[in-house]
């Protein structure tokens, strides 16, 4: 099996978290997992919005010039990447979610924007307007 599908098959609790808000198009476009792009897996990819969100553990303490290599290299194939920590996904997931709703469709008033999409949602307490949530600040690519 190639590394990609295995990593699909191995997801940590943040990436199965994370991937019952993105999967089925429920942010109204289609994300893939662990989406190997060159020499590299994201850990979500939206191809037509051209977003990869990434999860970091403790180990991305010890790997950031790797990180800061590899997101240079995905800006090059034209992907806007935003990173978040685990404990972010595992804790404030709404937040998460507002943050990348605003990756995809960066302006309310934009005819993409179609905020019945959250109805698709389950378990869900996302509300638009107002500030950002606390825990997003200094979330790479905002």
């Amino acid at each position: 099996m190639h590394r990609a599908g295995k990593l699909r098959k191995e997801l940590t609790p943040a990436e199965h978290k994370l991937w019952a808000y993105l999967r089925g198009d429920k942010l109204g476009v289609n994300f893939r997992r662990q989406h190997a792009i060159g020499k590299y897996i994201a850990d979500f990819c939206c191809v037509k919005s051209k977003l990869i969100i990434e999860l970091d553990g403790s180990q991305h303490l010890e790997q950031a010039e790797y990180d800061a290599e590899r997101t240079k290299y995905l800006e090059t194939q034209g992907y806007r990447v935003i990173r978040f920590w685990n404990n972010q996904v595992m804790n404030e997931i709404d937040g998460v979610i507002l943050v990348i709703m605003e990756a995809i469709y960066p302006h309310p008033s934009s005819p993409k924007f179609d905020k019945k999409n959250l109805d698709n949602f389950e378990n869900s307490h996302v509300e638009f307007g107002g500030d950002v949530p606390s825990g997003t600040e200094g979330v790479e690519g905002l």
